[in-house]
């Protein structure tokens, strides 16, 4: 069976199959958690993962509705993986979101004696492990959080996964991209996605 078999309707993809499947938006890795296991669709011969191409585009939708109902500025980007930090950081520059990438202090969204203290309304992380502080004060803050995440992740305390891989620099790349144009088109920013004028590259740099 192909990872094409479980797109129920392939013009419903917010880009190409080929696309999604060129960047690795859909490998997981071998070791897998429980909470993930809706998630994916099959385990290769070699042991790594696959995850659900349709659920992943599903849930793309999803967010980048949920994320467009939010004013730019009640947005708060997260992400201390490395390869991942410069597609974070456009996504947010484009969406007008904050944004934190690297370190996180512990108190940023808790401690309002603290300098760089925020009080997002949403928070949009990489990886529920290396983001993990950030989703913690988010929860004492009853902030809602949306989140990457990839086979061997957890989803405890997570309102929205995305899953996908999290890992490689090309599929966070593709991620960040697709999710900046839906957001704009949502908030009726851009109507189609040919206004859209940023490449997938433009993430990597």
């Amino acid at each position: 069976m192909k990872v094409s078999q479980t797109i129920a309707n392939q013009s419903n993809l917010l880009v190409p199959l080929d696309v999604y499947l060129k960047a690795g938006v859909h490998l997981g890795v071998k070791y897998r958690t429980k909470l993930m296991s809706k998630f994916i669709y099959k385990i290769r011969d070699d042991g790594l993962t696959v995850l659900n191409m349709d659920l992943i585009n599903k849930r793309l939708k999803v967010a980048s509705k949920m994320l467009a109902r939010y004013d730019p500025e009640e947005i708060l980007v997260v992400c201390r993986r490395e390869n991942a930090q410069k597609a974070a950081k456009k996504f947010a520059e484009i969406i007008g979101a904050e944004y934190k990438v690297g370190r996180y202090l512990p108190g940023t969204l808790t401690n309002t004696n603290y300098y760089s203290f925020k009080e997002p309304k949403v928070l949009f992380t990489c990886d529920t492990w290396s983001d993990k502080q950030a989703i913690a004060d988010a929860v004492r803050s009853n902030i809602p959080v949306i989140s990457l995440a990839s086979s061997n992740n957890t989803t405890k305390n997570v309102d929205l996964i995305i899953p996908c891989n999290n890992k490689g620099r090309k599929s966070v790349s593709l991620i960040y991209w697709i999710l900046a144009r839906e957001v704009l088109k949502n908030r009726k920013d851009i109507k189609s996605n040919s206004d859209f004028k940023y490449k997938v590259e433009d993430f990597e740099k």
